[in-house]
């Protein structure tokens, strides 16, 4: 009888891994400024940005980072489902049980994230999501492309247009009560404060008709990840090289028209769901690509990466750790009291600590410590973590 093992770890994909590792940076640049104050959840991140300096930093940001590595993140995690099923399609192995149990334990992850560290949670809505994909795991490619493309246009031309009628009109998004509230109950309030202050803000920011966008946003990037993984384009870079080019220059075509291309007219506030969805899904191929083909060249240039990106659920829940303490009263308190340059060069004092500590702790596991609890609950056994544990076996 075939038993339930995870991808051994000599089959995985370094670059896959290291691609991980990329977005969890990039995650991290775009989470710090929601850490920092509540304009992007209660306003349009105005209020945040302002002066001359920032806004070059809110373009940098706008065109590199925002909604290009979420994703990223994305891709990758439809591309890790499709490489799962066919791990146990070789076993024999049912997969539905096994992967419903995956989605089930991320979903427990994203419920103690999202109401005890952070409201920004995005596990939560990828195991539901997840259970979505689910439906498409047995369909063909074309069906895959069709939804996949469907999905993210037909909601986008729709809410562009909305968006654009709207513009013509005086609207004042902000939220000022709620914005007090933030840095009263995040910026100088008690545990129990901010706890009452995450749930509320998690259900502002979940109601049924974001849930429906989130949703027309992410299934779509997730059939992408399983198209690639199908066609073992970044399997076997060498034989699928032309066609990798190919849609190389076609992604970075698109990154520049859609995510750069609004701010040579001024970056209207109607052309976001389009720079968010056709430009962040665009940029985020072109990275994954990139990657791909610099990780040929020179590998050791993204070890870092690498190690995070093995261990990426327990990095992205360490960056949430880090921005509550630093932020919130329990902590530092530097809530609203930041520059964006500053909020954002925490990123790039963090991030290398999380490689040291990743690279540390590898030497001795084999995953993460999340990773293990999330695999072995999966595979319904505890599995082995320490490596001397392997090397004995």
């Amino acid at each position: 009888m075939n038993q339930l093992k995870p991808v051994q770890e000599k089959l995985r994909l370094p670059w896959i891994d290291a691609a991980r590792g990329f977005a969890i940076f990039g995650i991290f640049i775009v989470n710090l400024p929601s850490f920092h104050g509540p304009y992007f959840l209660y306003g349009n991140g105005t209020n945040y940005w302002g002066n001359e300096e920032s806004g070059i930093l809110s373009m940098i940001i706008d065109i590199f980072f925002q909604a290009s590595f979420y994703s990223l993140f994305s891709f990758l995690f439809g591309f890790g489902i499709q490489m799962m099923l066919e791990n146990l399609h070789s076993k024999g192995i049912q997969a539905t049980h096994t992967l419903s149990r995956r989605l089930t334990m991320l979903l427990v992850f994203g419920v103690i994230h999202a109401f005890l560290i952070w409201h920004g949670d995005i596990l939560i809505s990828y195991s539901i999501i997840g259970f979505l994909l689910l439906f498409f795991l047995n369909r063909t490619n074309t069906t895959l492309i069709i939804w996949s493309v469907s999905l993210l246009l037909a909601p986008v031309v729709l809410f562009t247009g909305l968006l654009y009628l709207a513009s013509q009109f005086t609207l004042d998004i902000t939220n000022q009560a709620a914005i007090e509230a933030s840095y009263q109950h995040y910026g100088s309030g008690s545990i129990l404060d901010i706890l009452q202050q995450n749930l509320a803000d998690w259900l502002f920011a979940n109601n049924v008709y974001s849930f429906i966008l989130i949703a027309c946003n992410l299934l779509p990037i997730f059939l992408l990840g399983t198209l690639f993984a199908r066609k073992k384009w970044l399997h076997q870079v060498d034989v699928h090289l032309p066609i990798l080019k190919r849609i190389w220059l076609i992604s970075l075509s698109l990154f520049f028209i859609f995510k750069a291309g609004p701010h040579f007219i001024g970056n209207p506030l109607w052309l976001s769901m389009l720079q968010d969805t056709v430009g962040g899904v665009s940029s985020a191929i072109f990275y994954i690509i990139t990657i791909t083909l610099l990780y040929r060249m020179i590998p050791s240039l993204f070890r870092g990466l690498e190690y995070v990106g093995k261990m990426a659920l327990s990095n992205y829940i360490l960056q949430s750790l880090v921005g509550v303490l630093l932020f919130y009263s329990i902590g530092f308190g530097l809530y609203g009291e930041l520059s964006p340059l500053q909020t954002i060069l925490i990123a790039f004092f963090v991030f290398p600590i999380q490689i040291i500590l990743s690279w540390l702790w590898l030497k001795r596991y084999k995953r993460g410590p999340l990773e293990w609890v999330w695999r072995s609950w999966t595979y319904r056994k505890k599995l082995t973590n320490k490596r001397k544990q392997e090397l004995a076996s």
